[in-house]
């Protein structure tokens, strides 16, 4: 049985750090779909104000977390909590961004009514002329300037580059303060450029409106530097802890019950080594 928190609570003196709110909070969880159990055993707790990493191979149930918490999948045994609540669709409190989404180049839209489809996505008929809709084309703009996307957002979407394109659905997600961020992987297809700069623009936009986030993405390397913590699902199971805690010869040996090994580069990045076998044959009901 592996022990699913790796990290344990920072002691100063003799007194225990108190803990922050937690965002969210799974008690021995478990996921099955069409008879296939995706993971169980999970015990999670997520502090308000982290950021955290999901990684692990494909189909291990990274995107079937996210529908958890989004009231989308139901546990087979266990509790979630999300925000102090059980999860429900449609909470305005939680920010999304799915897997990478295309627009065809020849779509209309312009980025800033993207955006604005963050606010009135939910409505019907058209927004009428008045103090409120003064404040929602303000909050556009804020948005806008926050996610530095300003330049471009008279542009159509569809005519926009993928780091451009990333930037505005991003504010989408972000334009109704949501205090729980779920990123699925924002970062796929991306430049090397963007793929540094977009963490470290969610990090600081989390950090000023205490907000949490979790993100799923297949390289830990670009989140190292403003990631606090580290979800590693592999082989049913989950393990939450500090990156050199998590990503390990010993934990992820343990994790997959087979040799693992972990090795850095010169320049500090991580690579994992031996599970070509291990993710030849990834679970395929982890829906996306």
């Amino acid at each position: 049985m592996i022990n699913n928190q790796v990290g344990e609570r920072i002691i100063t003196g003799t007194k225990e750090k108190q803990p922050r709110e937690l965002t969210v909070s799974l008690q021995d969880a478990a996921v099955q779909l069409e008879n296939h159990q995706i993971w169980n055993n999970a015990d999670i707790n997520v502090e308000q104000g982290e950021f955290i990493a999901v990684v692990g191979p494909n189909g291990s149930g990274k995107s079937t977390l996210f529908r958890v918490l989004l009231g989308m999948q139901t546990l087979r045994q266990g509790q979630v909590r999300v925000l102090g609540e059980t999860p429900r669709r449609g909470n305005q409190a939680i920010g999304y961004v799915p897997q990478r989404r295309s627009f065809d180049t020849d779509v209309p839209i312009r980025g800033r009514d993207l955006v604005m489809l963050g606010l009135e996505g939910l409505n019907w008929g058209f927004a009428l002329p008045g103090p409120a809709q003064h404040r929602r084309q303000q909050l556009v703009e804020e948005t806008l300037t926050a996610v530095e996307a300003t330049a471009y957002a008279d542009r159509p979407i569809g005519k926009l580059s993928g780091g451009e394109q990333q930037r505005l659905v991003l504010a989408q997600a972000l334009i109704s303060k949501p205090r729980l961020l779920l990123l699925d992987e924002p970062l796929a297809n991306l430049d090397l450029r963007n793929q540094i700069a977009i963490p470290q623009l969610v990090a600081r936009l989390a950090r000023a409106n205490a907000a949490t986030v979790l993100l799923v993405t297949h390289d830990i390397n670009p989140l190292l530097p403003v990631v606090d913590r580290v979800i590693y699902i592999a082989k049913g199971k989950m393990v939450i802890g500090k990156p050199e805690e998590v990503i390990t010869t010993s934990t992820l040996s343990r994790l997959y019950d087979a040799p693992v090994q972990v090795v850095k580069d010169i320049n500090g990045r991580l690579f994992v080594v031996g599970l070509e076998q291990e993710t030849a044959h990834p679970h395929e009901h982890d829906e996306h």
